[in-house]
């Protein structure tokens, strides 16, 4: 497959996942509501691994290697873990708009991993679009907030970090073990660790909870936490980490949307004004040229 035929197709990858990412937050806000941080933070990944072990099994696919055993546990920690909890529990409290444009900060910590862990070097063209777009948010969440950042900011900013990490980590790994088998097998092992706490945390009462309660905690489970990285890795794996992350700029104005069509959020003008902002650095940046990190040989006498 060419150059330039494997980036489009990484970009189209990157956006459809970026779209099933979008539903994240209006989902997890939702299924927070009723269901409580730990179900829906947790036991998305419990439903989740009942899915995809029995895909596993049944395209008898081969147990991970030792060292990327080791680099499933970050994948795990962060995409499994860390993002699903702490989001959820930042979803107790902040509105979806103001959680989503805090998120934005999650392609400038992917790109900042992918420099160290996958040996990608973006140009100056790219971090100069890429800490634009963070400082357009950044200003935008301080304007919700009211000029200071609550804890729940925090989780949100500490979820983006661990996610980007995530991201960087599982990018390159599945051009070994392939897109959808790296989230698979990071699932399998997060799981078995969270059956004591949500089993815990199970109620009779989450049995009175309607219907797009329900649907919400099962998009979280089957999109959110599986499909959408299928998505999002086989994106990374073709075109790309740094340049593929560039996409999610334009997730959380699609949060945005998507929490005004079905939570009755409102948008305002300032929040257009940032979309503007945020979509023109990720046409810059997304054309920005992206090498190699060079190692030095070593040379012997």
């Amino acid at each position: 497959m060419q150059r330039e035929t494997r980036e489009k197709l990484g970009l189209l990858f990157g956006f459809v996942g970026v779209i099933c990412f979008s539903l994240t937050l209006p989902a997890t806000s939702v299924a927070v509501t009723y269901f409580g941080t730990t179900i829906a933070g947790l036991g998305r990944t419990i439903v989740a691994a009942i899915l995809v072990a029995i895909i596993l099994i049944v395209r008898k696919e081969t147990l991970p290697s030792s060292s990327q055993f080791k680099r499933l546990l970050v994948v795990a920690l962060g995409a499994v873990l860390g993002f699903p909890l702490l989001t959820s529990w930042a979803m107790e409290s902040l509105p979806v708009s103001h959680g989503a444009v805090e998120l934005a900060l999650l392609p400038l910590a992917t790109a900042g991993f992918a420099l160290v862990r996958a040996g990608e070097v973006p140009s100056l063209k790219f971090w100069i679009s890429s800490i634009i777009a963070s400082l357009a948010v950044i200003v935008y969440a301080l304007h919700l907030g009211f000029g200071q950042l609550q804890m729940a900011d925090l989780a949100l900013l500490a979820a983006a970090i661990i996610l980007g990490l995530s991201y960087a980590e599982g990018g390159k790994l599945a051009k070994q073990l392939g897109s959808w088998q790296v989230i698979a097998w990071a699932i399998v092992i997060g799981a078995p660790f969270f059956i004591v706490p949500v089993g815990l945390h199970l109620t009779t009462d989450m049995l009175d909870a309607p219907v797009h309660a329900w649907v919400s905690l099962m998009y979280l489970s089957v999109v959110s936490q599986f499909l959408a990285y299928v998505a999002w890795y086989s994106g990374m794996a073709l075109g790309g980490i740094a340049r593929i992350s560039q996409i999610q700029y334009l997730q959380p104005f699609l949060m945005i949307l998507f929490a005004t069509v079905f939570l009755n959020e409102s948008i305002t003008f300032f929040t257009l004004v940032i979309a503007v902002i945020v979509v023109c650095s990720v046409i810059v940046g997304k054309n920005a040229p992206i090498s190699k990190k060079k190692h030095a040989q070593r040379t012997t006498k």
